[in-house]
This record gives structure tokens, sequence and C-alpha cells, in this order.
């Protein structure tokens, strides 16, 4: 591949330098001024590497007779460079880590105006919307593992630390940063969310503009309009998307968790009232030191339910599936399972309108105004679903927390500020359990099973188009299979159109093992943009985007490379598929063979009498990295699990092999 920058570049311009600079080398400094304020006492017993950071905090400019304040590490997930004025000089990889650095800032000065000294290290992340359809997806979810690693490398790697404010934003950054915090024990931690980045004034939200090229190659857009929606979509240069996907929905459970602090989730970035929220975070990490307040103290059990109910009551993406119990893991807590999550969205009511899910589909930044987390907790509180004894990053109870934001002004003020701008009543947006009712919102998730998911699937059943539904509430299809191993076939055969209505799209081969779990907004966002969309069912052991919208059911287990029944599906087997929105119940069954129909009992027999495809397999770019990483979720418990390393259950599992004898070119 040959990339012509406009000008050639010739070898001399690689090897020659200006030979001004040459004169400017020097060797010594006189190094700065004053004396370390260390005593004898420190020299006996403190480890060399405590003093030896004394002298590089003097050597980076910290004033000398200030070097034992407390210490607090900042991380974040920052991207790209800005010049002073927000230029580019490096653009990161998507607008939700593009000004957290700003955050970053506004923390530490906090922190130091108040005699702390604040240290600040970064694991940027990727954009799943930029590696849609690319190969880019097959490092999305194992990436979340291995960044909050690093992360938690980093955050020992200061020992010295009092504590750690993490700032992050998008979907796999901000959950990576809520299992590192997690892992914190007695230590305090607070989350800053990035928030979110604000509608165009005239064009399309981030999710919606995701399907320009479905759109264009069904003749419903034309090139101008596509290059010119697509320009201004991100209508500031900071935040994460406008919809509820699965970032908004982390930095909902972080709040709900206690781990932010109330009424930071969803802010508008950029805005004096998203940097506030990072000022009063640095406050807050001072004052949990003071209160002798550690992370585990505010992430606990009830914490972690709190966070599904807030979750449920969001109608938030299916992806915190994977991400809570992930965090519950790293926190030494139990990991919530299938049938907890079911339970909870059996009990809690969807209360909140917002993209995608409807019905008028209020951006994030309007949730925000509207109340957001805190508003929501209200209404949960008076229903009695919330645990409001729990402690939170405040210091405070979460009660105390909810009686605070009931009477404040901020929530007088922005409400107001809504009504203003956009003509909105926020209870129009964050609904009364007996108000959100009769607007026809319902439970967020289900988890069918079938002869096709022996082990369980999901599906985001409140965003199924309502006019599927009949008067029991259930959404039934039923329809010829077409099915694809790799999403290029899927993508391509919509895009010329041989998608047709009640058909039921299986991709396979894009669970852990075959794909990294990818996640497949490009194929839903395709279908989307046909006018038949809401009659063509997806089936898939992959992932979906948080603002994927339909009967859409995925983490079918187990997955086709795993044996799963889904791999031994043809082209034009008959798929049934029933809902239950009131039981939050399902089935995902083959019924049927040509013009042969049986009973989904039947349909399990002729499943397992059939050999798995022969074109099953890996994607063919599926990273060794990735590779390594589904093996080490497969023995750690799995999609259900979370898609965490165990460390125990990793190392029972190696150690029959300890003994074994060596393979060749190994070390003996």
């Amino acid at each position: 591949m040959t990339v012509n920058p406009g000008n050639a570049i010739a070898a001399e311009q690689v090897f020659e330098s200006s030979h001004s600079i040459y004169n400017e080398v020097g060797t010594h400094a006189p190094g700065p001024d004053g004396a370390l304020p260390i005593t004898a006492e420190m020299l006996l017993t403190q480890p060399s590497g405590n003093l030896f950071g004394l002298s590089q905090d003097a050597g980076m400019g910290w004033e000398p007779a200030r070097l034992l304040d407390p210490e607090f590490l900042i991380l974040s997930t920052h991207g790209g460079m800005r010049a002073h004025d927000g230029t580019p000089i490096a653009l990161g990889f998507h607008t939700g880590h593009w000004e957290v650095g700003l955050l970053v800032a506004e923390a530490a000065r906090e922190l130091r105006s108040r005699r702390a000294i604040p240290f600040a290290g970064a694991c940027t992340d990727p954009c799943d919307g930029r590696t849609q359809g690319t190969d880019g997806m097959l490092d999305s979810l194992p990436y979340r593992n291995d960044a909050a690693m690093v992360l938690r490398r980093l955050m020992r790697s200061l020992p010295t630390r009092k504590g750690v404010i993490g700032v992050a934003t998008c979907d796999k950054g901000l959950p990576a940063m809520m299992m590192a915090l997690a892992s914190s024990g007695e230590l305090p931690s607070v989350l800053v969310p990035g928030g979110v980045t604000l509608l165009p004034e005239s064009g399309e939200d981030a999710g919606k503009v995701q399907s320009i090229g479905a759109r264009y190659a069904q003749g419903q857009i034309t090139l101008e309009y596509a290059a010119e929606i697509g320009c201004r979509t991100c209508a500031t240069p900071g935040g994460g998307c406008q919809f509820l996907g699965t970032a908004a929905t982390s930095q909902v459970v972080a709040e709900a968790l206690g781990l932010s602090l109330p009424h930071t989730a969803l802010a508008p970035s950029g805005q004096a009232i998203w940097l506030d929220a990072a000022a009063r975070s640095a406050r807050a990490i001072l004052r949990m030191a003071q209160l002798g307040l550690g992370t585990g103290d505010v992430i606990t059990d009830a914490a972690i339910r709190n966070a599904m109910v807030l979750h449920a009551a969001f109608g938030g993406s299916t992806n915190l599936l994977l991400h809570v119990p992930a965090i519950a893991h790293a926190a030494g807590l139990r990991r919530p399972s299938a049938a907890d999550w079911a339970a909870v969205n059996r009990e809690v009511p969807r209360l909140v309108d917002a993209l995608p899910n409807g019905p008028n589909n209020f951006a994030t930044v309007q949730v925000f105004l509207a109340g957001g987390v805190p508003e929501v907790m209200l209404h949960l509180r008076l229903a009695g679903l919330l645990d409001c004894q729990v402690r939170t990053v405040t210091g405070e109870t979460l009660e105390e927390n909810l009686n605070w934001w009931e009477q404040s002004e901020r929530r007088r003020a922005l409400k107001q500020r809504l009504r203003t701008l956009d003509d909105v009543d926020a209870n129009d947006v964050i609904l009364s359990p007996d108000r959100a009712r009769e607007r026809g919102l319902t439970s967020t998730i289900c988890f069918p099973t079938g002869n096709l998911a022996p082990e369980g699937a999901v599906i985001k059943s409140t965003a199924i188009d309502p006019s599927l539904i009949d008067a029991n509430n259930i959404y039934r299809h039923a329809g010829p299979a077409r099915v694809f191993v790799t999403e290029t076939a899927a993508i391509a055969a919509i895009k010329r159109g041989e998608i047709g209505p009640g058909d039921v799209l299986v991709l396979i081969c894009g669970g852990p093992a075959g794909a990294g779990m990818q996640e497949i907004y490009q194929i839903t966002a395709a279908l989307k943009s046909l006018a038949y969309c809401k009659q063509v069912a997806v089936l898939t052991d992959a992932r979906f985007s948080g603002v994927s919208t339909g009967a859409c059911i995925g983490h079918i287990s187990p997955e086709a490379l795993a044996g799963g029944p889904i791999g031994r599906m043809r082209d034009g087997d008959k798929i049934e598929i029933v809902i239950d929105r009131n039981l939050l119940r399902g089935a995902v069954d083959l019924i049927g063979e040509g013009e042969e129909r049986f009973s989904p009992q039947q349909g399990a027999v002729r499943l397992a009498a059939r050999s798995p495809r022969e074109d099953l397999a890996p994607h063919p770019a599926l990273p060794d990295d990735t590779r390594l990483w589904a093996a080490l979720v497969q023995a750690s418990g799995g999609v259900w699990g979370g898609c965490v390393y165990d460390a125990d259950a990793i190392i029972a599992q190696l150690a029959p092999g300890k003994n074994a004898e060596p393979t060749r070119g190994s070390p003996t």
C-alpha cells in the first residue's frame, strides 16, 4: 500500500537535520533549587523507590517543600493531542476521549490547591463505531481486560498513592476503568464520567449516521446528503455518542454503583457543568481519604444490584451484562447471573425515554437535563426498588444523596433549562412508573433459551417494534433462516437486497472463539434502513451495540465454534422466535426443514443428529491475542461470567499439565 501525502519526501529529508541544533546539545544542568524534605528516619526505613520518587518529582518541577503532600493518581483514557485552543495536533480514536484531558487537568488543579500532589497517567481506548465491520472489531471486547490489567498495574506502580481518580467515557475504556478502580479495596477511588456529545442542530445522531452506506446502496439517500450529514453528526468535539448505548449506559452504571458523584453521568462534554464535576470529584476523594472510606465500602453486593436496577430502568445496553459481572469480579464479589438479571428486569420498569428505545427518542444530554440518574432513582426509591443505605463516594449514603438532589437548585434549574432550550417537559423524558406504563415502555431485557440456545441468549425486548407485539404483549416470528459465517457476507447480502421480509438472518462464528465476540451494529443499522426492517429478525453468537433495535437475539450459547447447535443451521431452516415481554421469557427454536414442521423437542433431536457446518471457522484475521483471550475467558466462566480472567480458575485448569512432557523447543 502506497501513501502519497502530496509531496514526495526525499531520503535527505529523513536523514538530515538543521545544523543549528547540533550546537544546542548539552550534557549537564543545574537541577532544581531547594532540598528534599527527608528525615534521617526516612533514609533508614524507606524503600529506595520512595526516596528516588521524590527526586523524580522535584526533577519534574514540583515544589520541593511540598513533596510530602499526599499523592493521588488520576488515570484516564485520554487520546489524541489538542493545542491550547482546542485545534487538533493529532487526532484521537474518537470524540469520547478527545477532551477528557481537560477533566484530568481540572481535577489536578483542585488537588494541588488543596495541598495534594496529583499524578496523571493514561491508557487510551479504541472506538467500536470506528471498527464496525473491520478487523479492528476482533480486538474490541478483549481490549477491555487488557486495559483493566494495564490500569491496575499503573495504580500499583505508584505505591505511595492515597487514592485514584478515573476519567473515562466510552464502550470499553469506561468498563475497564471501573474494573480497575473496583480492585482498590481499602483505598478510595472516584470515577469521573467523560460525558456526551451534543446533537447537531440539523442532522442525524451518531447511531443513525452509521447506516449511510446501507441507505445509499438502497437508493434512499444521495452521495451529497451522506457527505454533509456525516460531517456534522458529532456536533461537538468531545463526549460519548448521543444515544443510550454502551458508553452512556456505562456512565449510568458508574453513578448507580456510587462510584461517581450524583448527576455526573451524561453531562455535556466541554461545558462548565462538565468541568465542575472533575473539581468536585477531586474534593470527594480527599473527603473519602479523610473519612477512611475505601472503594470496597462503596462497591458492595448491594451496590451491584442497584446498578442492575438502574440498567433496567434506563433500558440500557445489553453489553453491560458482560461488564457489570466483570466489575463485581474485580471487586471480589459474586458475579450476577442471567437469572439475577432476569429477576431484576421482571421487577423494575423502564422509566427513561431515550435513543434508541423510544418512543420519543430523547438524546442523552436531554436525559441529563431532565435529571439523569438521581431523578430516576427518586422514582425507584419511592417504589422500594433501591438499597438506599449503601455508601457512595460523596462520603454519604445514597439516601442522603437523594435527599439533597430532591431539594436542589441544580435539579430545578436544569429541568427549566431543558424546557427553555428544547421545549421538552422533563417528565416526558424520565417518567413515573404509571406514566411509563401508559406510554408503552416495557421491561428492558429477556433471556430466551430453546433448541438453538440451550445455554441462553439475550434480547433487548423493549426495543422490538411495538406494532409486532400482540394483545398479550408477546412477540412471535417464524421464518426461514439465512445463515452467514462472516459479517462481511451478511452485510453484502443486505446491501444487495437479498434479505427479505420474514427472514431470520443468522450470523455465526461471531462468538469469543470465532471473532472475539464481535459487535455487529453494522448489520442491525443496515437492516434498519430497509422498509421492511421490523419484519426481519437476527440471531447471532456475537453481540450487539447498545444502539441496536429490533428483534435481535445475541450472546447465543454455546457459540457455533464451541459445538453449539446454532452451528448446525442451514439456509431455509424454519425458525420460531417467541418473546413474552410480560414474563420476560422466550424461546428460539428450529421447528421445520423445508415444508416439514415439527415441535421444538423434535427440532432438538434433528439438530443433535446433524454434523456441524463444514464452513465453520474462526475469522481469518483473528489475532493470536484474541485467541488467547477467548481461551482464558472460557476457563473463567465464559460469556455469562462476564468474559473475565479468573486467575484461580485458569491456574487450576493449567495445573494438570504442569508435569506433562515439554513440547519440542520449550525449555526443560
